[in-house]
């Protein structure tokens, strides 16, 4: 992987409303190593979960460049772009986003679905990542099952059980409570340090962007 694993040139991100323009991210210029752990602070509105979507290829910037492990993203075609996610982003969402049908490993299974592993690969990363997020005894529960915490770490393994190059977290801790948000940012920065994981978290505490190596704000689309 290249030392520096996400360049933003000049990004700027637009949407429109029947003929309004509304701007959302101006002029943004951001580089990040590989292996660093940063925190994107602001108040809502301020682009913060834009620029993510643009990190992981689900949106695509009006102007600049964004290059995340050496590829220049905005480039490729929606085929390439989404084995390009799969191969290189773990998402982590506010509201765990797993199927409630569905137990702890099949949610975490659900990525490397669409990959080549046979059955006995996917289950030795599925079991690896629940094991590293401390729920290697909770597999066979469904999400009603556990609590907040706990789901957001099945959440959590989801995300890392196809070895991303970068995970990207967009409010991880802002439907828990104290204790649970404090071992969420702790898991974290654990598979930052340990694991060598390349994290970006978007955060409105404080506490939680405490973790991070680099903290930097949003502020009406622009960042300081």
């Amino acid at each position: 992987m290249p030392e520096t694993l996400v360049k933003l040139s000049n990004v700027a991100k637009s949407y429109y409303r029947d003929s309004l323009e509304i701007p959302v991210l101006t002029d943004i210029d951001l580089e990040i190593s590989t292996g660093e752990f940063l925190a994107l602070m602001g108040p809502s509105g301020s682009g913060k979960t834009t620029l993510l979507n643009l990190l992981a290829g689900i949106d695509r910037p009006s102007s600049g460049e964004v290059i995340v492990a050496g590829e220049n993203i905005a480039k490729l075609n929606e085929g390439a772009l989404a084995k390009w996610r799969s191969r290189h982003i773990g998402l982590v969402f506010q509201f765990y986003n797993l199927i409630p049908v569905l137990t702890a490993y099949e949610n975490v299974e659900l990525p490397l679905l669409l990959t080549n592993l046979s059955k006995r690969e996917r289950q030795q990363h599925v079991e690896s990542a629940l094991s590293i997020v401390g729920l290697g005894d909770r597999m066979d529960h469904y999400p009603r099952q556990l609590s907040g915490g706990q789901e957001q770490r099945v959440a959590i393994a989801r995300a890392i059980v196809s070895d991303p190059t970068l995970i990207l977290a967009d409010e991880p801790t802002g439907d828990l409570d104290k204790h649970s948000a404090e071992e969420i940012m702790t898991l974290l920065s654990r598979l930052n340090s340990e694991y060598k994981k390349t994290i970006i978290v978007v955060t409105h505490d404080p506490r939680a962007a405490e973790k991070a190596h680099v903290i930097r704000q949003l502020d009406k689309g622009e960042l300081n």
